[in-house]
């Protein structure tokens, strides 16, 4: 049972206060709550919206609402555990006070998909805008050090059985296109008999912001709040002028589903489950704030209202960015598209303003990538302090009070995988952890004691789940076997593109008459337990592909843990059982 031994968490905030060195506490509530928007408004609205938007149609907007009611309900759970654990660690420190210590592990590698791993995604996001800006400004970087080398090597391989499909069908080999990626490998330089691809303006970014957190919380934060500001004027400006180029009919167009018919989910409720790893992403981020908390001012009080800030405003800011842009085109013009915000104002040909989104996305994406910067050398910090890590991660800097050796690592962590990953990879594997971690949050705030209110400090209402869970799941079954009476046959017997849907669904629903159970026992608290199906729910939408390479990655932490943490954690010592 050692692998489940917990800390004591009434004595984690002592502990943690009298740690060496310590952090400074700058962060208002104000810097709180724009830091939750730097990281939520980002990559999600300026780059991965495109894609949700081709997967799902104008019915994304659905999925926002689904993904913001999931992350809702988190946000609650995660501003509970922050008012009593007001330390940083984020899901780690949660789930080492409810679960366990083996639990808090896996979170704590699990993090590094959304924190470090996002930051990949980020960089090369920001990248194409970056390039972009420079290509309206007829400055032009060689295509083999803009180009991530997977992307490349797909996009010329892709490039090159269309072709051979063309010849071989008597086509015009004229109509085939060769995109900036796969002509990029073809003018790239040779090695060695290796193609010399990377992104450079991602590289660059990465290691700019990793300086810039490594000197300080307070000038990351002061540059933080004015990208905020610059990122909320954009999305401003892309709603009130886009509203004006706005086409109805773009909101039912043709379904896939009805032949001759049109719908607002062309591709029906698949599609829209379709687009989770693309929105969900566009809300990662709003947990940074809890890696905050030893730098915050007023933890207890402040934390929890922040969280619960910018996801509010985030939320409407997604749900009506979504609406303009597929309205003003047709959904199936953002397959491939990177930039969707400045591509509907050029495909509408309002070009003076592709130049300033373009500004105002290089400056938006930059703060994501600070605060996702901020967030992981914090987990490594906390982590170290355990022993779970080397204890080079929990050291201060003398001089800027930060992890310096934490902040360093980190930067390689992002700044390495940039020379050979692809970004679509990148997105659904953040996606999958940072859900695992949200699932652990929710279930870690079912196992808490109860607690008096103490004035000042965030606490999650108590609501009774014993009947009302039961009446929910009903009613979700009744409207799903009502709409679709053969719901269950369906995922007995799938067809083979659905089937991982199909399983995770049946696993789902299996695991709600469980909760059901408990909570008609164990009398569970409604809003953690709604806030824990809703992320299980979205799980659902993940790939086979995504469940191997995050089971390959889950197995990796594990031997790491084994190998290493188990016999250095501080509470494998009988005397430090109440850290």
């Amino acid at each position: 049972m050692s692998l489940f031994r917990t800390k004591d968490f009434s004595k984690i905030t002592e502990a943690d206060s009298e740690h060496e060195g310590g952090l400074k506490r700058v962060l208002t509530l104000k810097d709180l709550t724009f830091l939750g928007i730097a990281a939520i408004i980002g990559a999600g609205s300026f780059s991965s919206l495109g894609d949700a938007c081709f997967r799902a149609g104008p019915g994304v907007v659905v999925m926002f609402v689904i993904c913001a009611v999931a992350c809702g309900f988190t946000a609650l759970c995660y501003a509970e555990f922050a008012g009593r654990i007001p330390v940083a660690g984020s899901a780690y420190t949660y789930a080492y006070a409810s679960f366990g210590e083996i639990v808090a592990w896996v979170i704590g590698w699990a993090l590094i998909l959304e924190y470090s791993v996002g930051n990949i995604y980020v960089a090369f996001s920001w990248s194409e805008y970056f390039t972009n800006l420079l290509g309206d400004l007829h400055i032009h970087l060689p295509n083999w050090i803009t180009s991530s080398y997977m992307e490349a090597k797909h996009a010329y391989s892709n490039y090159q059985t269309t072709l051979a499909e063309t010849i071989k069908n008597h086509g015009n080999v004229k109509d085939v296109v060769m995109n900036a990626d796969a002509y990029a490998w073809t003018v790239a330089p040779t090695i060695g008999g290796l193609k010399i691809l990377f992104d450079l303006p991602a590289l660059m970014i990465n290691f700019f912001v990793t300086w810039l957190v490594l000197v300080g919380v307070k000038e990351s934060k002061n540059v933080t709040n004015i990208m905020v500001y610059i990122k909320l004027i954009a999305v401003a400006l892309v709603i009130v002028v886009g509203v004006l180029y706005i086409i109805p009919s773009n909101w039912m167009p043709e379904s896939t589903m009805v032949k001759g018919g049109h719908s607002f989910f062309p591709k029906g409720f698949v599609g829209v489950m379709g687009a989770v790893s693309a929105v969900f992403f566009a809300f990662v981020g709003f947990d940074a704030i809890s890696t905050m908390a030893e730098e915050a001012k007023n933890p207890q009080k402040d934390l929890p209202k922040s969280m619960l800030y910018s996801l509010i405003i985030c939320t409407i800011i997604y749900i009506v960015l979504a609406l303009v842009l597929t309205g003003m085109v047709n959904y199936k013009e953002f397959e491939g598209v990177s930039d969707p915000l400045a591509y509907v104002f050029e495909a509408r040909g309002v070009t003076w303003l592709k130049i300033i989104i373009s500004i105002c996305a290089v400056a938006a994406m930059t703060s994501v990538i600070l605060v996702f910067q901020l967030g992981q050398p914090r987990i490594w910090y906390t982590m170290a302090k355990d022993g779970l890590m080397p204890k080079r991660f929990s050291k201060i800097h003398p001089k800027y009070k930060t992890p310096a050796y934490s902040t360093i690592v980190t930067g390689l962590v992002v700044g390495i995988p940039i020379l050979f990953v692809d970004k679509t990879f990148v997105l659904d594997f953040t996606s999958i952890g940072t859900l695992f971690a949200f699932v652990i949050v929710c279930g870690g705030v079912l196992m808490l004691p109860r607690k008096e209110k103490v004035e000042g400090r965030f606490h999650l209402p108590f609501i009774n789940g014993k009947y009302y869970f039961m009446a929910i799941i009903v009613l979700a079954l009744s409207i799903l076997l009502m709409n679709n009476p053969n719901y269950f046959i369906d995922l007995f017997h799938p067809m083979e593109d659905t089937m991982t849907l199909s399983v995770s669904t049946l696993i789902f629903w299996a695991l709600m008459v469980l909760f059901v159970v408990f909570a008609f026992v164990k009398e569970w608290s409604l809003i953690p337990l709604l806030g824990l199906s809703s992320c299980l729910y979205l799980l659902t939408g993940m790939t086979a592909v995504n469940w191997f390479w995050f089971a390959l990655w889950f197995g990796l932490g594990l031997l790491v843990y084994f190998l290493y943490s188990r016999k250095n954690s501080k509470l494998n010592n009988t005397t430090h059982e109440t850290i």
